[in-house]
């Protein structure tokens, strides 16, 4: 992902949803038992951890049995000491105190439980980078010490795959193109990290990375599910039979399912945010527009996709009154700027979604030159009465600055295209005409649509008339 460009808006949960979210995942839930049962009899070894003797009373109290209990109970500690849940209170002596966040939990805001549940989503992501803990016991050389070279294993390298996946995953899930709450297949989610976007057919040994990094991938969604980053369907264990040993039970390689599926969390995606955020990203969220300006609003949801834009927009109206907001629309949607066509596209669908009581606002702009052809749009869509008849030169003024404003928001599209051909086929002799079009972005439009008319005769027109329309503004 690039740091340069924005990401689509995500659409968030409140903040009071996403605490209580955050209260009933299983390791902060567990952290915070453990936190409350701790006390001065409770011995922690020399890097905070719990020692091993404690380690049976602490899966009890979790209400953990079987072989993972120890491991389980030992992981929740780790996250209560790194998000100040308990505090170490002598280090000699290797005793805990409940610390200062434990309350945080019970009696702070919503934003202050976040706060704690971000920690813990840093430890545990953490957690997730490092090997599984069979590897580091076969790492181990005479000596009990672990021999890091021997794992193939880059800390920084595995952190920054983690992201990355993670990273692509936010935007699958908020960008409108994507499968939005629907699961991502684990192996498209490997690929999207692994497979360069310019390769056709992926090699043999391309596949076999997509194939080790879902297996990677498989062992840390695992770890990151309970902290309630992630909903995960693991890999199906008949899938992962040794070479030459049959499964239990017959494998359909076509069910997808089976190879893993992973979807963020609602609290997910406000986690992952955050982290973007920290990280210099630029990651709206539908909402924090509303209480800005008409000329924010416009600006702000230039880059959206259409179903955030017409979000963030209703978000926005809900604040004010219709007439009020009609004419600030209005204002902030003139100008000859650059920006300023799908501005007023911006306006256009903005007002679509306001009453009747915006109809003054709209009556008052209707001799302007930039704003009068969208208003007597709105006008005859409902119907109005005395709608005056446009001047042809409003007509085609409307027309270039729609082919701009479509431009910077969908670039050569399909649905531009449309657009073009319908244009040329229902005013004869169009290009006549547009070229003498007072818009800055006249020469830029006609050469669109040379560009993308199929009919050869009409697209050099087209670009006929671009030369002519840059040369009569002085370019």
């Amino acid at each position: 992902m690039s740091d340069s460009s924005p990401l689509p808006p995500v659409r968030l949960r409140s903040e009071a949803e996403l605490a209580r979210d955050a209260l009933a995942t299983p390791l902060l839930s567990r952290a915070a038992r453990l936190a409350r049962w701790a006390g001065p009899d409770t011995r922690v070894g020399t890097a905070g951890e719990l020692v091993e003797e404690q380690l049976p009373a602490a899966a009890e109290v979790l209400g953990l049995a079987g072989e993972d209990a120890a491991a389980l109970a030992s992981e929740a500690w780790r996250v209560a000491v790194d998000t100040g849940l308990v505090e170490i209170a002598d280090e000699e002596e290797g005793t805990v105190t409940a610390g200062a966040d434990l309350a945080l939990l019970t009696s702070g805001s919503p934003h202050d439980v976040l706060r704690v549940w971000l920690d813990a989503l840093e430890t545990t992501l953490a957690d997730a980078s490092v090997p599984d803990l069979g590897d580091l016991v076969d790492a181990m050389d005479g000596g009990g010490e672990i021999d890091f070279s021997s794992l193939d294993w880059d800390p920084d390298a595995e952190a920054d795959f983690l992201d990355g996946v993670l990273g692509n995953l936010y935007v699958l899930t908020v960008g409108e193109q994507g499968p939005g709450d629907s699961p991502v297949p684990l192996p498209a989610l490997a690929a999207s990290v692994i497979v360069p976007d310019d390769m056709g057919e992926p090699t043999n040994e391309v596949l076999e990375q997509v194939s080790d990094a879902m297996m990677r991938l498989d062992d840390q969604f695992r770890v990151l599910e309970p902290i309630g980053l992630v909903d995960f369907q693991p890999v199906d264990e008949a899938l992962l039979t040794d070479d030459g040993e049959e499964p239990a039970a017959p494998v359909d390689e076509t069910d997808v399912t089976r190879y893993g599926m992973v979807r963020l969390t609602p609290l997910g995606l406000f986690g992952m945010r955050t982290r973007l955020l920290e990280a210099g990203m630029t990651a709206p969220a539908v909402g924090e527009l509303a209480d800005k300006g008409a000329d924010v609003l416009l600006d702000g949801t230039s880059a959206f996709p259409p179903a955030a834009a017409q979000a963030e927009t209703e978000q926005w109206l809900a604040r004010r009154e219709p007439l009020a907001a009609a004419r600030e629309l209005l204002a902030a949607a003139r100008g000859s700027d650059a920006g300023a066509p799908l501005r007023r596209l911006r306006c256009q669908q903005a007002l679509s979604l306001v009453g009747a009581d915006a109809e003054p606002a709209l009556r008052e702009v209707l001799d302007d030159a930039e704003l009068g052809g969208l208003a007597r749009v709105w006008l005859t869509e409902r119907g109005a009465a005395q709608v005056p008849a446009p001047p042809e030169s409003m007509v085609f003024w409307l027309t270039i600055d729609t082919v701009a404003a479509q431009l910077a928001a969908e670039g050569n599209s399909v649905e531009l295209q449309a657009l073009v051909e319908g244009l040329a086929a229902q005013h004869r002799g169009f290009f006549t005409t547009a070229w003498r079009v007072d818009h800055p972005a006249t020469p830029e439009v006609l050469e669109a649509m040379g560009r993308l008319h199929p009919d050869k005769k009409v697209a050099k027109e087209a670009r006929k008339a671009a030369f002519k329309a840059r040369s009569q503004q002085g370019g």
